[in-house]
């Protein structure tokens, strides 16, 4: 039994009809972060990253490890340390993503964007087809990197036009001199929501 395995199954959570709970966990882990498939856990003593996918998202576990072998030597995304059935391991990324960015008012220039763009053709060319791409799965690094995470859709195959609207909203509105560069959370929240729910057309 190894490490990473051992803390992954320390991690012991209840669920009711509306949210998963963490119940137990190692004390050496810290909670980062949950989403709708998943825990992800800072391991402090070697600066990882431990993703503790829920049983009914181990195919997702699996699907996002053969993702990131399929990325490895791009340095915009995490290295994959070591996968299991229902865990990853990976580089740990400190940073602010996007939606801190727009939140904390830090701003953001189009060249940062346009790198953006250009990881993406990267991924591309590894056969790959980048989807699901959000304000909170881009960070920028202290050094001023850009790094991207939630990998999980990049080999879907249906045409996602997320990243691309959110490229032009950057540049019919962000950069130009009316708008705000500090964005309240809730406004930013509830424009996602509407875009989830198609109710803002995307523009071809």
């Amino acid at each position: 039994m190894n490490d990473y395995y051992r803390l992954a199954e320390s991690v012991k959570y209840t669920r009711n009809k509306r949210r998963v709970i963490l119940e137990g966990k190692d004390e050496s882990l810290t909670l980062i972060g949950m989403g709708r498939s998943a825990f992800v856990f800072k391991v402090p003593s070697d600066n990882k990253a431990l993703k503790v996918f829920f049983p009914e998202f181990k195919a997702i576990a699996q699907e996002e490890a053969e993702i990131y072998r399929m990325l490895k030597g791009i340095p915009q995304f995490p290295e994959l340390h070591e996968s299991g059935d229902n865990y990853l391991v990976i580089d740990y990324i400190e940073g602010l993503t996007l939606f801190d960015c727009l939140t904390q008012g830090i701003p953001i220039d189009p060249e940062k964007i346009q790198e953006v763009d250009r990881v993406l053709m990267l991924a591309k060319k590894r056969g790959l087809n980048p989807s699901d791409i959000h304000l909170r799965n881009i960070l920028f690094t202290s050094k001023g990197e850009i790094k991207m995470i939630d990998v999980a859709r990049f080999r879907q195959t249906k045409d996602c036009l997320q990243w691309r609207d959110l490229k032009r909203a950057f540049h019919w509105f962000y950069f130009k001199p009316f708008c705000p560069k500090k964005i309240p959370a809730h406004v930013l929240n509830m424009i996602a929501a509407v875009y989830k729910k198609r109710l803002i057309p995307s523009p071809h």
